[in-house]
């Protein structure tokens, strides 16, 4: 009966390690947050490219020569800038995440200058 008891409580506790946890949900450590940080940015920046997407599809040639332009630019910036930022890091654990945030967050912001330009070309 004791060992029934024990196995079940062996199961249990192998059965609880077993599931899937999302570290980002609470992170506790730097790598964790540098993760999630990462996650963010890929995540922004799969958005991005979607739009991004549409935006060409629905553009002449000559605009769509201006917009690959101007991309190549903002992304050229975005890197330069969010490198600068993280710098203030540099050597530290937590750099990384200082730049997955700034990537993330320019990439939505660059995500929302680009869905205005859809909208104004819908109306």
């Amino acid at each position: 009966m004791i060992c029934g008891f024990v196995l079940s409580i062996v199961f249990a506790v192998f059965a609880q390690d077993k599931k899937k946890v999302d570290p980002c949900a609470d992170p506790q450590s730097q790598a964790e947050m540098n993760i999630c940080a990462r996650n963010k940015y890929q995540a922004a920046d799969a958005e991005l490219n979607q739009v991004y997407r549409k935006l060409v599809s629905i553009l002449d040639n000559e605009e769509k020569a201006q917009l690959k332009d101007a991309q190549t630019a903002w992304l050229k910036y975005r890197d330069a800038n969010c490198s600068f930022v993280a710098d203030q890091f540099k050597g530290g654990s937590m750099r990384p995440m200082v730049a997955g945030l700034c990537l993330a967050d320019m990439t939505k912001n660059r995500t929302i200058e680009l869905r205005g330009q859809i909208k104004d070309r819908d109306q």
